[in-house]
């Protein structure tokens, strides 16, 4: 695969939230990216709880998902000893589950 943009939830929720301090921010990366946008389930279950109080935030995350604005290409099951390393590893900041999954992409598709 050729080099992807990996999108993490801080990024999808200042998108979704207007009075996010780093939604213009947000807006205008997002709009300069050709492509869809790469992320694994993990950010979008966080994403989609942080969005419940974002008027229609949920939706609107499984609209991009079903429109092919977000693709998840990454199965956890597949990659499951590498996220099991990355937790082990990064242990004393410690990383989310969502982190592991993220540096886990960025190894395979950046």
């Amino acid at each position: 695969m050729t080099r992807a943009t990996i999108l993490d939830t801080g990024v999808l929720i200042a998108y979704l939230m207007p009075k996010d301090k780093f939604h213009a921010w947000a807006v205008s990366q997002l709009s300069q990216i050709s492509t869809p946008v790469l992320t694994n389930e993990a950010v979008i279950t966080e994403a989609c709880f942080l969005a419940q109080r974002i008027h229609n935030g949920q939706e609107t995350i499984l609209k991009l998902i079903k429109q092919g604005h977000i693709i998840i290409p990454f199965n956890l099951s597949q990659e499951i000893e590498a996220i099991e390393n990355l937790m082990k590893r990064y242990a004393s900041v410690p990383m989310s589950l969502a982190d592991a999954c993220l540096v886990r992409m960025s190894e395979m598709y950046v």
